[in-house]
């Protein structure tokens, strides 16, 4: 009987993680066809079934998800053995996988990753975007950027860039059509380009001034799951947008959108970097969180 090594098992864990055969066979530098195979063969050897294959994806059976429960914390630890002899090494190196909402991805992680890399030649980054929410251990990511309320609570928050505010904005000709708000409430009825999560609920419009706080749900005949889209329309003139201040500062200044409620929109903290709590940080992560405060 063929012995099982020690790369079968991370075969197995590559799948297990990513439920994927293509994806795993991406992350492993080989076809999906010949993982397949040497699943196959790890499934033989240890005559067990491991991986469930259906037209609709790929899941673990029972035995399958005892191993994997069992392997994943083995193999971090051994990761996490060989990250101790960095210290050995004359400068942090290795691959960092960030995940990022499109927004934060442009206005703060892109610029911020660039300069880390340039301080750092040897660090490779794989900057994944996506504004849904997902489970970064799971998937395989080191750290991910998101605005503070989305930040699970079992993960180390840290802030990055400046405070960020939201900007109500609309074209000059919705405006020849439409009345200003001169208050959130007469949002109500007004036409907004609506945003929706990933998660397919709304995002409401949120508001503060004086103490008061306001959340108005806001109607329109367009709804967008994409920030730069939102831009464009406003910018045809479809309806009011509620967009981060840093991307429309300029099309202001310009005259292309007009402003409008700018006194009920206060600043927040902006995005925080997270990643779980480990014992022990990968080095090209640890350089990472280093630079982002400041320190590297």
């Amino acid at each position: 009987m063929r012995r099982i090594r020690s790369v079968d098992l991370a075969v197995f864990l590559t799948i297990a993680q990513h439920r994927s055969f293509r994806k795993a066979a991406v992350d492993l530098g080989v076809t999906p066809s010949a993982l397949s195979h040497a699943l196959r063969a790890i499934e033989e050897t240890l005559d067990v079934r491991l991986v469930n294959r259906t037209t609709r994806g790929v899941g673990l059976s029972e035995a399958g998800e005892r191993l994997y429960a069992r392997l994943k914390p083995a193999f971090q630890d051994i990761g996490d053995a060989l990250e101790d002899l960095s210290t050995f090494r004359g400068e942090p190196s290795g691959k960092l996988r960030l995940n990022s909402s499109r927004a934060a991805a442009k206005l703060v992680l892109l610029p911020l990753v660039s300069r880390f890399l340039q301080a750092y030649p040897s660090i490779e980054a794989e900057l994944v975007v996506d504004d849904a929410l997902v489970d970064m251990v799971s998937s395989g990511f080191d750290a991910g950027v998101r605005f503070g309320e989305s930040v699970a609570a079992d993960m180390i928050a840290v802030a990055i860039g400046p405070r960020h505010r939201f900007a109500v904005v609309g074209s000059p000709d919705h405006f020849a059509r439409n009345p200003a708000p001169m208050q959130p409430h007469d949002l109500k009825g007004h036409p907004c380009i609506r945003y929706r999560f990933a998660s397919g609920s709304f995002y409401r419009w949120e508001f503060e001034r004086g103490g008061v706080a306001v959340e108005i749900e806001v109607g329109g005949s367009l709804t967008l799951g994409d920030q730069d889209m939102m831009v464009d329309a406003a910018l045809n003139g479809t309806g009011l947008a509620y967009l981060f201040e840093e991307q429309v500062a300029g099309l202001i200044t310009e005259g292309k959108l007009i402003r409008v409620l700018e006194d009920w929109c206060p600043y927040y903290p902006g995005f925080f970097l997270y990643y779980p709590s480990r014992r022990q940080l990968p080095t090209a992560l640890r350089a990472f969180i280093d630079f982002a405060k400041g320190k590297g």
